[in-house]
């Protein structure tokens, strides 16, 4: 290996070391600190959900928590806070734990942007960015995507269920609680809360708009806003709650119907971009073999 060969790598380790002073630095300098109660309290939160991984990184990173919180600021801190909840706290996460992950999964990015500058691999420099960027992130999205698409699912058939309770008599308040006992899942939890803050002396209202508040589904608001325009106008709710599932299902045809139409353009240009090539390969080599055209022919041979 030449010496300018030998640059690049030789740059790198003395980056990686110097990555490692810093860590080691930092942390002999704050080993006698004591971690604020609630970030003490934010590594036990959920520790039964937590992965290994997980947890490491949040070890690792929450003592950084409190920067990236002050640098985020009480705006972005309190919509993040309100993105955690719509996903549910996958994980146990909580506003410190995405903090303390923000700040690792930062730092690995940015080093690793430089490794990869350094040695001019750009793509590989501009993936390691995007994944310090974006690695908290994305497990926040996954789990509101697939969290609004249960609740909707279940939100149908459990207004059904409800429905038929309060017509046999049961109040709307020991109904709910009834048939949230045999529901599991997001929706089942989102219910448990709201009946615990009804039990707290939260407004019914109240609970229900903080219920609308932590869920990022239509199907949602449109249950809390008929429960609530319902209860304005004295309309029964069993006859309220079959009309909220009626349109509820009429609304889920219409996006299915919508989706359809949008695979259709897209499945036609799958086919002409792969299945069309290859098929007509497939019967130009065919026609080709079947007349025993040798290739020495083609080219002019006898």
């Amino acid at each position: 290996m030449t010496p300018s060969s030998l640059l690049p790598l030789g740059l790198a380790l003395l980056m990686a070391l110097a990555a490692v002073g810093v860590v080691q630095g930092i942390r002999l300098l704050r080993s006698e600190a004591a971690l604020p109660d609630d970030l003490a309290l934010a590594l036990e939160v959920g520790s039964t959900r937590v992965g290994r991984r997980d947890s490491a990184v949040d070890r690792l990173g929450m003592r950084f928590a409190p920067t990236v919180l002050r640098l985020m600021g009480p705006r972005r801190a309190d919509a993040k806070r309100r993105r955690i909840d719509m996903a549910g706290n996958p994980g146990g996460l909580t506003l410190q734990r995405y903090a303390a992950r923000r700040a690792v999964y930062g730092l690995f990015g940015a080093f690793m942007f430089l490794v990869f500058a350094t040695n001019a691999s750009w793509p590989m420099a501009l993936l390691s960015l995007a994944f310090g960027l974006l690695a908290a992130d994305a497990q926040i999205w996954q789990a509101v995507r697939e969290r609004r698409e249960v609740i909707d699912r279940t939100l149908p058939d459990f207004l059904d269920v409800l429905a038929v309770v309060v017509s046999a008599g049961l109040a709307f308040r020991q109904a709910l609680d009834r048939v949230a006992e045999r529901y599991e899942g997001p929706w089942a939890d989102e219910l448990r809360i709201t009946l615990r803050q009804m039990d707290m002396g939260v407004p019914r209202r109240q609970a229900f708009d903080e219920l609308r508040r932590r869920n990022d589904s239509e199907q949602v608001a449109q249950f809390v806003s008929a429960l609530q325009q319902g209860e304005e106008l004295g309309s029964p709710i069993a006859e309220t709650l079959i009309q909220i599932a009626t349109d509820m299902r009429r609304t889920d045809a219409q996006n299915a119907r919508r989706r359809a139409a949008k695979t259709i353009p897209k499945a036609t240009l799958v086919t002409l971009l792969f299945m069309l090539p290859a098929t007509l390969i497939l019967i130009a080599t065919g026609m080709f073999l079947g007349t025993a055209t040798g290739i020495g022919s083609i080219l002019g041979g006898e």
